[in-house]
């Protein structure tokens, strides 16, 4: 078969390929890395002769050109999987809402329940002498899309990394629709913020909890990025790597020497991630890497395989966290500031795996815009606000002030826990809540 004449039958210009959408028509965008460019823009140029189009993704790394249309509420409604900061402004505006979800279920979502994209599109690499084009930085659930989609319209990038796979990983050209040669931009940066004191302190706790052949999954964040630099520094060794989303730390450990995934117990070997986001040199070093495996959400976060991996360890971040142990991962009340993503999953797989350990690490204050600061560790979570992982899910918390395991206690000694690594200002009056609440218990230190 020539795959090369059936990929010039098949390309368009960006501007030809979008007219193929209608008003009332669900887009989809992937995800991350691979959202499209031109394709973004093309679209954008079309809106004002479009009402009612419903685009889907999420974790933007720049803002879509469809968010600075005029109007977009009555042409294009954004709608996220998992909100970046671009996303959550936008949200905010009134032109954009997330999707609530247990990230892991998000193939299953296309294949049975959720409105089958009218089209989908979205970046990937050039295509292979065997006809495949590789969905670079983000497998995730793009299977599942380019599956249900009626229309499939691939925008490809040279400079998109190709990572290598076990399964769902690529589409062939016969199951392409149209293909857009883009502007090769470079990938999306997902900006390296330095670590606070508080990070370091917190890290520092956690590091002192891993054995070594112990599997990470670091979440998105400061503080978990700041435990991976600091494991490039330990003398742990032979540590594995299997996770959502697969950052700059992981390049650093592996550069380091201290990844070899040789101790895990499925995919030994390999670094299997979902999608991925950070710098340049975490672009360079996926590229072409065996020692890298892309797959689908439904297998990286999936509890069973979670779990099959002994001496798990995932450490996540949170909003806040109520005496009783429920963890807030995702809003600020009822203000969406980020996605439910894979944290429940690695929380309970995690627990379930032999050896393994969950931490949800947070500082124990923040300030709001006036500089007041606020206690993270609260009497109850504030009204409106998502319990991302519930009370019995919950296992080690860390703050500055220490680190506490949640498992196996009544409610009186989860308060008793939490305070005692509350910040001190803010003890007492997390005391008197408990009081209140009735959950401290009379004989509980002050």
């Amino acid at each position: 078969m020539d795959y090369q004449k059936m990929y010039r039958e098949k390309l368009r210009t960006a501007d030809e390929a979008v007219k193929v959408i209608k008003s009332g028509d669900w887009v989809d965008y992937g995800f991350c890395a691979i959202h499209p460019r031109v394709l973004d823009e093309a679209l954008a140029r079309r809106a004002p002769e479009l009402e009612d189009v419903k685009v889907r993704g999420g974790i933007s790394l720049w803002k879509p050109a469809i968010f600075d249309i005029e109007n977009p509420r009555e042409h294009i409604i954004f709608n996220s999987h998992h909100m970046s900061s671009v996303e959550r402004h936008h949200i905010a505006s009134g032109a954009g809402f997330y999707e609530p979800m247990r990230y892991s279920e998000l193939p299953r979502y296309y294949y049975d329940h959720i409105t089958p994209p009218d089209v989908a599109m979205f970046q990937v690499t050039p295509m292979d002498e065997h006809g495949y084009f590789n969905f670079g930085l983000s497998a995730s659930h793009v299977k599942a899309v380019c599956e249900m989609s009626k229309v499939v319209i691939v925008e490809v990038n040279e400079k998109m990394p190709r990572c290598l796979g076990g399964f769902d990983e690529c589409i062939h050209i016969s199951d392409v629709d149209m293909v857009v040669e883009g502007r090769n931009d470079p990938m999306g940066v997902q900006p390296f913020i330095p670590p606070t004191e508080v990070d370091k302190t917190v890290a520092r706790l956690i590091v002192e909890q891993i054995p070594d052949g112990a599997c990470l999954q670091l979440g998105i964040g400061g503080m978990p990025n700041t435990v991976g630099a600091m494991l490039c520094d330990s003398d742990l060794k032979d540590l594995g790597v299997h996770t959502e989303m697969y950052v700059d730390a992981y390049v650093d450990l592996a550069m380091a020497g201290k990844v070899s995934c040789a101790r895990k117990n499925i995919d030994r070997g390999r670094q299997v991630f979902a999608f991925a986001a950070g710098t340049q040199k975490l672009y360079d070093y996926l590229n072409d890497n065996p020692a890298c495996m892309a797959a689908p959400i439904s297998y990286t976060n999936d509890v069973r395989t979670i779990a099959a991996i002994d001496n798990f360890v995932s450490i996540c971040n949170a909003v806040d966290i109520d005496l009783y142990g429920q963890v807030n991962g995702e809003t600020s009340g009822i203000k969406q500031i980020s996605g439910s993503g894979g944290q429940q999953d690695f929380v309970l797989g995690s627990y379930l795996s032999k050896g393994g350990k969950s931490f949800i690490c947070m500082s124990s204050t923040f300030k709001d815009k006036d500089g007041t600061p606020h206690s993270r560790i609260r009497g109850t979570l504030t009204p409106g606000s998502v319990v991302t992982d519930t009370r019995v899910n919950t296992m080690y918390v860390v703050t500055e002030y220490g680190m506490v395991c949640l498992k196996g206690l009544s409610s009186w000694e989860r308060a008793e826990k939490l305070i005692s690594i509350a910040h001190p200002d803010f003890r007492e009056e997390l005391i008197k809540e408990a009081e209140k609440q009735k959950i401290w218990y009379p004989n509980n230190r002050r």
